[in-house]
């Protein structure tokens, strides 16, 4: 018979809250949670209900078997020590937090472990339904433990060396928080070329571009960079906004390096698409010597 643990949940942000929300789900019990703004004891409310709402200190005391920490990580920690000096952690609780970015360094002498889900969260009760089968980058000692946890929430671990979380972490950073960046200036781009509906635009392009480029790698490379259009390139950037040609020469000038080293693009044909980006960079703010 699966163990029912008893939790809390420090930080009813985003993450905190639908992780929760989760574990009771799965049939575990979240006793407690530490909610500061009202924003998060609205979450908290709505997603972890049976939860008193308590000082993180109190939580991690009414936490009998695993203690969720979910807060910014640059604030990680400090919680951890802070939880620590009050003598409210104590041996054979498990604390596991969710940053991508730390593994159990963080913890000390903690027992615990990093449980980082590889999901994107805006804390609404649709998150629950984007957890069944996600990969969670986990880094503990008790990989057991971990494993029955995670299979709890529905998901898949990945086992991540202490060393590697840094590049782990950023590996999702620059996928899922780039690409609302980089999708954003799309839009911007069609709305100012006269195109009302921009999303109903991008929508199919970029859903086929994101699963080529899932299954295909760099084969699923297209478009003027990828060909070596330097003429198309030079249009491209005489016409866009100051602000977006940073961003646009940056992607550009990797792109082709990609596009050269896939053997999707020949080097001689990369030659004049280079110079037409390393005249932009020189000519932008940014490039300009000092």
């Amino acid at each position: 018979m699966k163990r029912t643990l008893t939790v809390g949940v420090v930080g009813a942000g985003r993450v905190g809250a639908v992780v929760g929300a989760a574990l009771n789900a799965a049939g575990h019990r979240v006793v407690a949670a530490a909610a500061v703004s009202a924003a998060s004891r609205d979450r908290a409310a709505r997603l972890l209900p049976a939860a008193a709402i308590l000082p993180a200190d109190e939580v991690a005391r009414a936490a009998d078997d695993l203690l969720l920490l979910a807060v910014p990580d640059d604030a990680l920690g400090g919680v951890v020590a802070g939880l620590a000096a009050t003598g409210a952690l104590r041996p054979g609780q498990i604390v596991a937090h969710t940053s991508g970015a730390h593994g159990v360094a963080v913890l000390g002498d903690v027992q615990g472990m990093a449980l980082h889900p590889a999901m994107t969260f805006t804390g609404a009760d649709a998150d629950l339904d984007r957890l069944p089968g996600i990969a969670w980058g986990v880094t503990t000692a008790d990989r057991a433990f971990a494993t029955r946890l995670v299979a709890d929430l529905g998901g898949i671990p990945e086992w991540i060396a202490e060393d590697n979380r840094p590049l782990y972490h950023a590996a999702l950073a620059h996928g899922a928080n780039h690409l609302v960046t980089l999708v954003n200036e799309a839009a911007d781009l069609l709305r100012a070329a006269g195109v009302e509906d921009a999303e109903r635009v991008l929508g199919p392009l970029l859903r086929a571009a994101l699963d080529n480029a899932l299954r295909l790698g760099d084969a699923a490379l297209t478009g003027p960079v990828s060909r070596g259009d330097a003429g198309t390139v030079a249009k491209h950037l005489d016409r866009m906004p100051a602000d977006a040609v940073g961003t646009y020469l940056a992607l550009a000038r990797r792109t082709a390096g990609r596009a050269v080293a896939s053997g999707r693009l020949r080097p001689q044909d990369a030659a004049q698409l280079m110079d037409v980006l390393s005249r932009a960079t020189a000519a932008t703010p940014a490039g300009r010597p000092g």
